[in-house]
């Protein structure tokens, strides 16, 4: 006969059926583990945009990188009718509105050394952030669109009455900042009553300023309008941050009780639990 070691013995899987038929005694759960804490820099990192975290600002940012190195290196003739053709002039918005209204979103004015680059950034990741990429990119896009033709229409009617010289159908129109107030009107939506207080107060003041000045009289009555429509937006997007806000919340829980539960173990077949084979007495 082959004789085991004792090693073998020991690493072979020991069975206990009688220590298996013995209920076992409820005991307290182990405590879900607690999430770690988010360090401050953590939080200053969600600042930033990421490719996952903010897929519509991160794409539309590397587009606003291409454009300010096209205009910052390229031929500047070339540059210049190429901005020529993406002008949301009335003459263009007559011909090929979708265009025009595309592409002036296209470029930053002053490239990447603007500020109001930065700024964009900024408050783009901040709104996707809490109310999504499709959300921001329809903020942005109002802003856009219906500041551009608020303030381009009226220049057609008054060539048309005779107010303006025709040469007012071509001027050279183009830029972000139209989407910029309006994204930043929904995003003090999202804020505290006192910050949102502060941040219009203060933006009320610089357009003020502005409109006294009157030395760009579209893009100077545009950015009102642009705030005031991202305003507009406030009721929306409170409600879907909060259910985002709601939804995030339940999966994290969610989450948890999976981390923290613990697996039940019942008894083999035929055995039963000490109540019932104790009986009546």
């Amino acid at each position: 006969m082959h004789q085991r070691t004792d090693r073998a013995v020991r690493e072979e899987p020991f069975a206990a059926p009688l220590l298996d038929a013995v209920p076992r005694q409820p005991g307290p759960a182990a405590p879900p583990p607690s999430p770690p804490p988010d360090s401050g820099a953590r939080r200053w990192l969600r600042l930033l945009p990421t490719p996952t975290g903010t897929p519509f600002t991160s794409g539309y940012l590397l587009v606003l990188v291409g454009t300010s190195l096209f205009m910052e290196f390229a031929d500047p003739a070339a540059v210049a009718a190429v901005l020529r053709e993406s002008s949301t002039d009335v003459a263009h918005l007559g011909e090929t509105p979708l265009l025009v209204l595309t592409a002036s979103a296209l470029w930053a004015v002053g490239g990447l050394g603007s500020p109001v680059v930065f700024v964009l950034a900024l408050v783009l990741t901040a709104l996707e952030r809490r109310i999504g990429g499709w959300r921001t990119a329809a903020v942005f896009v109002l802003g856009h669109v219906v500041a551009t033709l608020a303030t381009e229409i009226p220049v057609g009617i008054s060539v048309v009455v005779g107010h303006l010289p025709e040469s007012s159908l071509h001027r050279l129109d183009y830029g972000i900042s139209f989407g910029l107030m309006a994204s930043v009107g929904a995003l003090t939506g999202l804020f505290t009553p006192l910050v949102r207080t502060l941040v219009l107060g203060g933006l009320g003041v610089m357009l003020a300023s502005d409109l006294v000045e009157l030395s760009n009289p579209l893009t100077d009555w545009g950015h009102p309008l642009a705030l005031l429509l991202g305003v507009a937006c406030w009721p929306l997007l409170r409600r879907a941050g909060a259910v985002r806000d709601a939804v995030s919340r339940g999966v994290a829980e969610r989450g948890e009780v999976i981390r923290g539960a613990v697996p039940s173990r019942r008894a083999p077949r035929g055995t039963r639990s000490p109540a019932r084979a104790r009986g009546p007495r």
